[in-house]
């Protein structure tokens, strides 16, 4: 389990490298289009007690490790979307049998929406206010605080963005095609 955190924390430090370099994520609020380009998760925990909030952070490591292979083959955000959508129920699964072994009895519910998020700052980084489409789980209520990152393109906002790590994976080549694609240069 090590391990994958690594390795998951150094893919999301070079996702995010990548993406700040090339001006997909850039330090400049475009509120018009905000939500054109990604897809959300967003993992709502039932309260703000501690309890609730660590069982969060549980769940949120089973459906970020059922979600990446599944992820890692879309090449749209549409095609993400219809992935999501096959995988509500068995998303919903995981995040009720991490709940279970850790003796909460309240259950999840997943479901594709169109949410109004705020601006959200990480380092130099902005993902602007706008209305995205996401994968909204909620645990129990799903009145607590929640945790979020970008299922597509594959770039969850965790950690520092100045590490220097080099690792080659199907993320990046993902996130590279993306860049591409949109002609956005190298700065």
């Amino acid at each position: 389990m090590k391990n994958f955190c690594i390795i998951f924390l150094s893919l999301i430090i070079i996702s995010l490298t990548a993406l700040g370099s090339s001006g997909v994520l850039s330090k400049v609020d475009n509120t018009q289009s905000a939500g054109a380009e990604y897809l959300r998760i967003h993992i709502r925990a039932d309260s703000n007690e501690e309890g609730a909030q660590a069982v969060k952070y549980k769940v949120r490591d089973k459906v970020v490790e059922y979600l990446t292979p599944i992820v890692a083959e879309c090449q749209t955000k549409e095609q993400a979307i219809r992935e999501m959508q096959r995988a509500l129920k068995e998303v919903e699964a995981v995040a009720e049998r991490v709940l279970q072994e850790n003796g909460f009895v309240y259950g999840a519910t997943a479901a594709l929406e169109r949410e109004l998020f705020p601006t959200r700052v990480y380092g130099e980084y902005i993902l602007p206010a706008g209305e995205y489409s996401a994968l909204i789980l909620r645990l129990g209520s799903g009145e607590g605080d929640n945790w979020w990152c970008v299922v597509y393109p594959p770039l969850c906002f965790v950690g520092d963005a100045s590490a220097n790590v080099i690792y080659k994976s199907k993320i990046k080549e993902i996130i590279d095609k993306f860049v591409k694609e949109r002609g956005v240069g190298m700065r």
